[in-house]
This record gives C-alpha cells, sequence and structure tokens, in this order.
C-alpha cells in the first residue's frame, strides 16, 4: 500500500509540475527601433531652411537634417543623429536634440525664391564660417533690400524721364 501511495503522489507532483511548466509562458520583445536605410548613391546637395541655420536635402523625401555639424532625422517618434552623411543613425535622447530642430515649421520644404541648392561637399566645408559670419541673415537681408527696390521703381518712367504720378 505504501508503495501504490508513493508512486501516486510521485505521478501527482509530476503532473502537477508539467502543468505548471506547460502554462508558463516567456515572452520577450525587443524593440529596436532602427530608421530605413537611406539609399543615396552621392551625398545630396542642401538648402537652408530660412531663418535657421538648418539644412535640408530637397532631393530626399525622408525627413534628413543637417545642424551643428551633425545629421540630424527624426521617425517612428525618435531622432537619430549620424556625424558623417552615410554614417550609422545613433538613437538620441529627446532632451538632447537641439531645440530648434524640434521647431522646424512644417512647411520647411516650401523654400522661397532665391535660395539655391548648395552643393554638400560645399555645405560640409563652410558651414562652420557661415553660422560664424551669419551669411544666411545677411542674405536674407539683401533679398528684402532688393525686393524692396525693386517696388519703389514698378510706377515705371513717363515720357520726359519722371514718374507717371501727378505733381503738385
Amino acid at each position: 500500500m505504501k508503495k501504490v501511495s508513493l508512486a501516486l503522489a510521485a505521478a501527482a507532483a509530476a503532473l502537477l509540475l508539467t502543468s505548471t511548466a506547460a502554462r508558463s509562458e516567456i515572452n520577450v520583445n525587443i524593440g529596436i527601433n532602427v530608421p530605413p536605410v537611406i539609399v543615396v548613391k552621392s551625398p545630396p546637395s542642401v538648402v537652408v531652411i530660412p531663418g535657421t541655420y538648418i539644412y535640408f536635402a530637397p532631393d530626399i523625401d525622408d525627413e534628413m537634417f543637417f545642424y551643428g555639424g551633425w545629421w540630424w532625422r527624426p521617425h517612428n517618434s525618435r531622432w537619430y543623429r549620424a556625424a558623417e552623411f552615410g554614417d550609422p543613425w545613433v538613437v538620441i535622447e529627446i532632451g538632447r536634440v537641439p531645440g530648434v530642430l524640434l521647431r522646424v515649421p512644417t512647411d520647411y520644404r516650401r523654400v522661397p525664391p532665391g535660395h539655391q541648392k548648395i552643393p554638400y561637399g560645399q555645405m560640409k566645408k563652410n558651414w562652420r564660417q557661415w553660422e560664424k559670419e551669419r551669411k544666411w541673415e545677411k542674405a536674407s537681408h539683401k533679398r528684402e533690400e532688393m525686393r524692396e527696390h525693386k517696388g519703389e521703381h514698378k510706377g515705371g518712367r513717363g515720357k520726359e524721364g519722371h514718374g507717371k504720378g501727378k505733381h503738385d
């Protein structure tokens, strides 16, 4: 009788252990949020976003910016940064992303006339000096002066080289 009781106890323990193991579940979810690869044969030309020193590549559909010597990219609610064009992207905490990048206007791709594409090599070589000299602020000021100057002469000239308006 002892042998039967012992056998039943062993069977019950084995059944209990296997049913517990069967009900146990391991769920491992490793989420690596890596942006899709951007395939570009050569470094793109860039355009400065007016009122900033942020450059974007108009010929690339993805959001990708150059600012402060780094390439920046928002993707799936995260920000990534690369030291050079074509380097691997590294996740950057939102608190370490420059505020100016977080405030890029949604219509940044609509660049006003007069903003030209800048070859990548020229931008890479000169961006620091351009910031120091405030190049884009001066360029914007010159464009504004030219617009005002053109506006002054819209009336044209009359027969004698005088304006068309009446004189007292």
